[in-house]
């Protein structure tokens, strides 16, 4: 027997030609005439000839397509399980692992293309297998249903597309890094409510996200995690008669073990449901660091500029920078959840075990990833390749009286209670706009006239840079806080 290397092929990345976008426009321009359809695995009961509009309904060849390589990987473990517990002949096997090797190659060179008739990646692969190598291409599919068939094929997909996903959120992660780490002392205003509030540095604000998408890696990848058992084997639902070896199959794939009840290996779709939820989560990130990029680009705050490769201009008004980018990535955030709710809504209600509805959850799961990924490579080079504005960051910090909290923690440390210092400072506040001063232009004998506490070093206390840099606790603003940050990711998250 071929060596158990030879099917481990679970993580490969290759592309396989006319599979996704192109085979799609292919069955938008191809006409399927009735009588000429592929023939159905599941003719016998009925004649499997269908009316042409049913075969169109029912088919999922234009999205199942993309699972070619996993279908084909699954088959070959199971074709060598098959020989290996003398299921069918060994010669019998070793024709059928070489035949789908060849049908694999021929894809990935692109000199085969995918039957668009086919009803789904299942049928057109054990088809050109039999066309292939004559009646032992009929054997593949003993002790197997269609039902663990394309469970696997889903698992070993979605496996292998998360670790993509994980892939580019770590470079997105890098990105805000280097961002962070050139303003780890470039003063802005931190905003609640959308108002100024404290003075942050730009790099601390930006790093929010940073840890944000560290969790959505976890996420990510317990995820993946949860598909780590192999439901092939599980047959329609009620197991086989057949002396299988589901450990064995399991191992070569890539596995660490079989899912324990065949009814379960069959029936659910929360494997999609979590990675859909993780990667809306993920989205909802990337949807608010978006809004929050909008807003700086805007001529109100001026904070950044997106590099011209990463924006648009308008089409009537010349003087037009747009951050299409950044918004095109906050309402696609919107279709992920669509494609989460799809999910939950096909699974709703499901009775138990395999139902036609469950083919509803591969366009949603590729459909959320196609767009988490398009988003994820888009937005690390438009992060950074945007020109930061410190100026108008320092401006904007300036004139918002976000240094109060520091003016009444001054009182505080001189022993006045918060609360008394809250007010009195408040005071100061009104005091300066009514006056048009700011705290750290205010004079030290308006200060006095409010309390004896006031002393001149007053000044250093509301200075916007000490304000920052005192914030010295465990996870603050302080510069040497943010290059803390940056190292614990850079160790821990996107080594």
């Amino acid at each position: 027997m071929p060596g158990e290397t030879r099917y481990n092929k679970g993580k490969q990345q290759s592309t396989i030609p006319l599979v996704d976008a192109r085979l799609r426009r292919a069955l938008a321009t191809t006409t399927i005439e009735s009588g000429k359809s592929m023939e159905k695995l599941w003719a016998g009961r009925t004649t499997g000839g269908n009316a042409a509009l049913a075969d169109e309904f029912n088919r999922s060849i234009a999205f199942d397509s993309r699972m070619a390589e996993q279908d084909i990987t699954g088959s070959m473990a199971h074709a060598a399980m098959l020989g290996a517990v003398g299921i069918i002949p060994q010669a019998s096997a070793d024709a059928i692992i070489a035949g789908l090797e060849g049908i694999l190659n021929d894809l990935r060179c692109g000199l085969i293309k995918i039957d668009p008739r086919a009803e789904d990646i299942h049928s057109f692969v054990e088809f050109e297998l039999t066309r292939r190598i004559g009646e032992d291409g009929k054997k593949l599919h003993t002790a197997r249903s269609r039902n663990d068939q394309v469970a696997l094929d889903l698992r070993l997909y979605l496996r292998k597309d998360t670790a993509e996903v994980v892939s580019l959120v770590k470079s997105l992660i890098a990105a805000i890094a280097d961002v962070a780490e050139a303003h780890a002392e470039t003063i802005m205003p931190g905003y609640t409510h959308l108002q100024r509030a404290q003075p942050v540095t730009f790099g601390h604000w930006i790093l929010a996200y940073a840890f944000m998408l560290s969790r959505d890696i976890a996420r990510l990848n317990s995820a993946a995690g949860n598909m780590d058992l192999s439901p092939l084997g599980a047959c329609a639902f009620a197991g086989t008669t057949y002396p299988i070896d589901r450990g064995m199959t399991a191992k070569a794939l890539g596995f660490s073990g079989a899912l324990p009840n065949s009814v379960d290996a069959v029936a659910d779709r929360d494997f999609c449901v979590e990675l859909a939820g993780a990667l809306s989560i993920l989205m909802t990130h990337l949807s608010r660091f978006s809004e929050e990029i909008i807003l700086w680009t805007s001529w109100e705050f001026r904070f950044v500029e997106l590099s011209d490769e990463f924006s648009t201009g308008s089409s009537i008004m010349p003087q037009k920078k747009n951050s299409d980018m950044a918004e095109l990535v906050r309402g696609k955030a919107g279709r992920v959840y669509g494609d989460l709710i799809t999910l939950l809504t096909m699974m709703k209600g499901l009775p138990l075990a395999y139902n036609k509805d469950l083919q509803e959850d591969k366009e949603a799961i590729f459909d959320a990833l196609d767009t988490a990924k398009l988003c994820l490579s888009v937005f690390a080079p438009m992060l950074s390749t945007m020109t930061v504005h410190p100026e108008n960051m320092r401006k904007a910090a300036a004139e918002g009286f976000i240094n109060a909290t520091d003016a009444a923690d001054y009182l505080v440390k001189k022993g006045m209670p918060f609360r008394t210092a809250y007010k009195l400072t408040g005071q100061l506040v009104a005091q300066c706009i009514a006056s048009r001063q700011t705290l750290e232009s205010l004079p030290l004998s308006d200060y006095q006239a409010l309390s004896e506490l006031f002393e001149a070093d007053i000044y250093e206390a509301v200075n916007l840079d000490l304000c920052a840099k005192s914030r010295t606790s465990e996870g603050g603003t302080s510069p040497e806080s943010v290059r803390a940050q940056i190292r614990q990711l850079r160790e821990n998250v996107i080594k």
